[in-house]
């Protein structure tokens, strides 16, 4: 009896791999419905981070990319305060509220798009654009003036379908993305956001490096092995003095 117990425990924390991600299910074409919608349906209804997502009450299958995240680099403690930029459709503030403890006596993560996103509890969630000017400010008071631990973002701007167009869009958002987490976080702090393959522009990893003793780049297995996305993990924040008056290279991979 306890053999099948540990089975069953055993399936249960199997990572899904890639090799799950065969196709079970065909969709038919429906009048309306261009080919490339019919894809895109069919991908969803196979992947079986989706299924799982759904199974586990997960916004969207993202939430596996910050899971995965965590997983590797233990980001997320109880009591630390979390900023979430970009934030709908609102899974990876989900995960980081259930990691840390948020509750909505007392939110320890604020999260912004310039999206409507539904309510989660734990989550104070402003719909703003991040670029405004005064987004930054609004954060910092949603946090009640206390400063983060971590900041994400999975932003990425519309795709175009021109690789170097997207990449150029994608790397700016992180930049100010970053530049933010520079300005805020607590000394120690860490900071985590979407990249397109070709890796992170020179100047934002030296700006990380500069700012951070360790800056890597992770592919997390729920990333789709055909997208062009990865993210940079920035981890112990030198704290203000560093990035005002500047510091030597440090650790990268």
């Amino acid at each position: 009896m306890s053999d099948k117990k540990d089975d069953k425990k055993d399936k249960a924390k199997k990572p899904l791999g890639r090799a799950d991600t065969g196709l079970k299910v065909r969709v038919k074409s429906a009048r309306g419905r261009t080919a490339s919608s019919n894809r895109w349906l069919e991908r969803q209804l196979n992947d079986p981070y989706v299924v799982r997502a759904r199974k586990e009450g997960w916004r969207s299958r993202a939430a596996f990319k910050l899971i995965e995240i965590d997983e590797k680099y233990h980001l997320l403690k109880r009591g630390m305060r979390v900023v979430d930029l970009g934030a709908a459709p609102g899974g990876w503030c989900q995960v980081a509220a259930k990691k840390v403890g948020s509750t909505s006596e007392n939110p320890l993560v604020v999260g912004i798009d310039y999206l409507e996103v539904d309510s989660i509890p734990g989550v104070v969630l402003l719909q703003k654009d991040f670029l405004d000017e005064d987004a930054p400010a609004k954060l910092m008071e949603a946090l009640g003036g206390h400063a983060p631990d971590l900041v994400v973002s999975d932003m990425a701007a519309p795709t175009t379908g021109h690789h170097k167009t997207d990449h150029l869009r994608t790397t700016y958002l992180c930049e100010v993305a970053a530049d933010f987490a520079c300005d805020v976080l607590k000394p120690g702090g860490a900071f985590v956001a979407k990249v397109f393959r070709g890796g992170t522009e020179t100047s934002l990893l030296a700006t990380l490096k500069q700012n951070f003793d360790v800056v890597t780049h992770i592919k997390p297995p729920s990333s789709r092995q055909e997208s062009v996305e990865m993210y940079v993990c920035a981890r112990g924040f030198k704290g203000r003095k560093a990035a005002d008056e500047g510091a030597p290279d440090s650790e990268a991979e």
